[in-house]
């Protein structure tokens, strides 16, 4: 019996004493892993579509009837929980994903759970690889919504903020760490705001000592301590190279696919000047906030006729996918097609767009920090479209460029005169 804390060999020798011959202490090699992977958060965060300023909020559920996900029944909290979060935190704030355990993947079936997760999806939720990403999405999390099961425990041996959607003790050992996490940890109160809860999350973390210190009590010697083991075990003499742990890759780029309409609130102020914006994808109530708030819609969405009533509509793609033409061919074909919308957006990168106003110049938006570092580019779009229904001109525009502001980080956008 493999161990990783001295604490688990002496309630195994309170539990049944004729078992402590077989254990042996030899560490964690999933946790050595993180602890060597630290280092690259920020590579694991842009990975998964974090911008500057984003929180990423990770969700994750064990496998149980009495985890965050259950059974797949009606009392389910995560798949009601998850289009909350999407349609309460706004788009340019946060970043939303999740970690099923792979026995929820298997029992449930990918299709399945896709479709409970449907509208979460729509409005950007990303579903993180349960083999082979959960770790790296674990150390790029800025707050965890989890319940009682390992993924969890790990966020806050982290010491990353955790909230916990589900918390049942009945199945854990009363003196067992993870019964005392779950007993100290904060809960999530399912009839509160979820940003004034992760708001207060973050502002009174207090790293819990507990789990930093009972995850392993030999951080990062586990495959030495392993091999050892296996190879006395087999009566072979040991290499004499070290022995290493395989390191965590490098996740494939996540981007948020947003096909839900987002309803985006605005407000230009002239001293400081700036135009203020906070977008919300398919949220169940109008945004609430001094400001005017109109419709950006992708062109992909799943309901057309949100098309007719959107101000900016939005399309992502390369410049020259020849199913479009150019995009200011596709803006001009856009804006004919839908006589109410005010702008058309082609998305090109993650820091610039093309778009064309009614009856205005093809004009190119470019964020000034390079790639995830700028401002999403359909925000930019709203922006100008904030900037234009203000009274405000193109012409200043271009002359000045556009200080946009999405929660605390200010962005700078160049406005030009576009092409094609």
């Amino acid at each position: 019996m493999v161990l990783s804390h001295p604490e688990q060999l002496d309630r195994l020798r309170a539990a049944c004493p004729e078992a402590v011959p077989t254990a042996v202490l030899a560490g964690d090699p999933c946790f050595d892993r993180m602890l060597a992977a630290r280092p690259y958060r920020e590579r694991f965060r842009k990975a998964l579509g974090v911008r500057r300023g984003q929180r990423l909020v990770l969700l994750n559920s064990t496998w149980n009837p009495e985890s965050l996900f259950g059974d797949g029944g009606g009392d389910d909290v995560l798949p009601s929980l998850l289009p909350r979060l999407t349609a309460e935190l706004p788009a340019d704030e946060y970043r939303v994903a999740a970690v099923l355990h792979p026995n929820i993947w298997h029992g449930h079936g990918p299709g399945q759970i896709r479709a409970w997760l449907d509208r979460a999806l729509r409005a950007g939720l990303t579903l993180v690889d349960p083999l082979h990403d959960w770790r790296q999405a674990l150390l790029a999390a800025d707050a965890v919504i989890g319940d009682h099961g390992s993924v969890s425990y790990y966020a806050a041996a982290l010491g990353t903020p955790v909230l916990l959607g589900r918390a049942p003790v009945g199945g854990l050992d009363p003196q067992s760490p993870v019964a005392e996490f779950v007993d100290g940890a904060p809960q999530l109160d399912s009839h509160t705001p979820l940003a004034a809860q992760l708001d207060v999350l973050l502002a009174r973390h207090r790293p819990l000592p507990g789990p930093a210190r009972l995850t392993t009590s030999a951080p990062g010697a586990s495959a030495a301590l392993l091999r050892g083991l296996f190879y006395r075990l087999i009566g072979v003499p040991e290499p004499r190279w070290p022995a290493l742990l395989e390191p965590l890759r490098l996740p494939p780029r996540q981007r948020p696919c947003v096909t839900a309409p987002l309803s985006v609130l605005t407000r230009v102020t002239s001293d400081p000047y700036e135009i203020q914006i906070a977008r919300y994808a398919d949220p169940f109530y109008e945004p609430e906030g001094e400001g005017y708030v109109h419709l950006a819609v992708s062109e992909d969405t799943r309901d057309p006729g949100q098309l007719a009533l959107a101000d900016v509509v939005l399309r992502e793609g390369a410049p020259g996918d020849v199913r479009f033409g150019s995009p200011g061919r596709w803006a001009s074909e856009v804006l004919a097609r839908h006589p109410h919308s005010s702008l058309a957006a082609f998305v090109t990168g993650p820091d610039a767009c093309t778009v064309r106003t009614r009856g205005g110049p093809l004009l190119r938006l470019t964020s000034e920090a390079d790639g995830l570092e700028g401002l999403d580019p359909a925000a930019s779009a709203s922006a100008l479209h904030a900037w234009l229904t203000s009274g405000r001109t193109v012409e200043q525009a271009i002359d000045k460029g556009l200080t946009v502001r999405a929660g605390p980080v200010v962005h700078h956008v160049s406005v030009t005169a576009g092409r094609g």
